[in-house]
């Protein structure tokens, strides 16, 4: 039964959905920016690959941050290939909702980005991110670069000494070199997730960070 599962614990790939080969079909351009969804990116970019909730509100962050090339919506972590967004809300593929943040580090750097990852949500939740309940909402950072795992494991340490003062509990975030390459580990939402919250301004946007600001320029 699609919806008939415990959703605060992660699917084993033995029992997840098997998926399909084929990809979402997603648009060329960035509704906001009109820069490419889709490799191949600019020489000298770098991607990141970050859970913090609902994915709708968690790509705004990320769209106007300075330097960020482009973004896409998707889903990684889990086991099922090319889900959909129904199958990920199951409980049943072990995937957290994504935002793939692509960026120029010659203007803004990994913790620069990380900063706003932190700060964007809270993530000491768990399976959840306010309301929103279940493995697909719990926090994430997959690395695509042996420096950028670096940087994801100082900020943390930076930033949850910064939440213990201020009375919040043990970061949860998974921090891990994404599996494999972006073709094979990250996949894309479907074409109406893509910027939702500028096609629909008056979208539901579930996250809310903890007013609780990251120190950077701690592993430089």
């Amino acid at each position: 039964m699609l919806f008939g599962r415990d959703k605060s614990q992660i699917v084993t790939a033995e029992d997840a959905l098997p998926g399909r080969s084929d990809a979402m079909p997603v648009p060329p351009r960035h509704h906001v920016n009109g820069a490419p969804l889709t490799p191949p990116f600019p020489d000298g970019t770098e991607q990141l690959v970050v859970g913090m909730g609902c994915f709708w509100g968690a790509e705004r962050i990320f769209w106007q941050l300075d330097g960020v090339v482009t973004t896409a919506v998707g889903y990684a972590g889990g086991h099922t290939p090319n889900p959909t967004y129904e199958e990920v809300c199951s409980g049943r593929t072990g995937h957290t909702e994504v935002v793939l943040v692509v960026f120029d580090p010659a203007r803004v750097s990994p913790e620069t980005v990380l900063a706003a990852f932190w700060e964007g949500h809270d993530p000491t939740q768990g399976m959840r991110q306010g309301n929103d309940q279940g493995t697909q909402y719990r926090s994430a950072i997959y690395t695509t670069r042996p420096d950028q795992l670096a940087v994801a494991v100082a900020t943390r340490e930076a930033y949850q000494q910064r939440l213990e003062a201020e009375g919040y509990g043990e970061i949860t975030t998974e921090i891990r070199p994404l599996d494999g390459d972006l073709a094979s580990s990250f996949f894309y939402a479907e074409d109406y997730h893509q910027q939702y919250l500028s096609k629909n301004p008056l979208g539901y946007c579930g996250i809310g960070g903890t007013g609780v600001s990251c120190p950077i320029g701690l592993a430089g």
